[in-house]
């Protein structure tokens, strides 16, 4: 276990990376909100499997959140993440003030067509991806980072901000890690602190119903029959959906049958209070 540094200024950890930069080494970015369970702390694994230094960024990004969601009772557990991420032997945490990221008269932001807008996450959501990006945009700017590492849980982030560092030439590459799970198969989520024993003993369901329904696809079932079927079982189970689809793994375009492409199915639902989401590769 080592100490972790704490830079909270742009200025500080742009020095040290400069100095991890002149010394040959190279540096991983692993952008966070806090709150860390295991699957932060794989990320962190994930990063230095690529890099020689570690970055954690802890940010819960105002902009990512529209007005009536739960930026203010997000969960901001420092001390926490700080003790983790020692016993993980990361080399920093990037831990900035809003008026670090957003001083004033902050006036950009990043403009999203793309995976950013085939009606999954942002019909629901339509100010969230550009929070995202704009956010990811300064962070990978802001550190010089060689690579930065996202989970595959948010699977249209990850693919709007691949999209985004590849568009605008910023010089970092993304690398994804497969959704860390429960062992239930519930993925793991700072969200899911949220639920009730009744919630949580039920909120595996969005897991295996999507299992049942890759294994239909995989067997040439007609793919809109068992999307339904699908969709009616999450319903019937006492979810409010907000959607599960089929769609094509890399541009998130609607897909009619398996042999339109790699096919990923996405699906985002409620139980009491919290909003969860989850993906599988078919």
């Amino acid at each position: 276990m080592s100490q972790v540094a704490v830079f909270e200024t742009v200025k500080a950890m742009r020095e040290a990376v400069a100095a991890w930069h002149a010394a040959g080494e190279k540096v991983a970015l692993v952008p966070t909100m806090g709150a860390l369970h295991e699957g932060h702390i794989a990320l962190v694994t994930e990063a230095q499997k690529h890099a020689r230094r570690v970055i954690v960024s802890i940010f819960v990004n105002p902009t990512q959140f529209a007005p009536h969601e739960d930026f203010k009772k997000y969960p901001r557990t420092f001390d926490s993440d700080r003790a983790q991420l020692e016993a993980a032997n990361a080399d920093a945490i990037y831990f900035p003030a809003v008026e670090e990221m957003y001083p004033p008269g902050f006036a950009s932001r990043v403009l999203l067509l793309g995976p950013a807008a085939v009606g999954l996450e942002d019909r629901f959501r339509p100010t969230h991806f550009e929070g995202v990006a704009t956010v990811c945009c300064k962070l990978f700017t802001q550190s010089k980072a060689d690579f930065a590492i996202f989970g595959e849980k948010d699977y249209q982030q990850l693919k709007v901000v691949t999209r985004m560092a590849r568009d605008l030439d910023l010089g970092i590459e993304i690398v994804p890690l497969a959704t860390f799970r429960e062992t239930d198969g519930l993925a793991m989520s700072s969200r899911n602190r949220y639920l009730s024993a009744d919630e949580r003993a039920l909120a595996p369901t969005l897991h295996k119903v999507m299992q049942a329904l890759a294994a239909r696809i995989r067997n040439d079932d007609p793919l809109f029959q068992a999307v339904a079927d699908a969709q009616n079982e999450i319903i019937t189970a006492g979810f409010e959906l907000d959607y599960l689809e089929a769609r094509h793994a890399d541009t998130l375009a609607p897909v009619t049958s398996r042999a339109d492409g790699p096919i990923r199915l996405l699906i985002a639902a409620r139980i009491g209070g919290t909003r969860l989401i989850d993906n599988i590769g078919v």
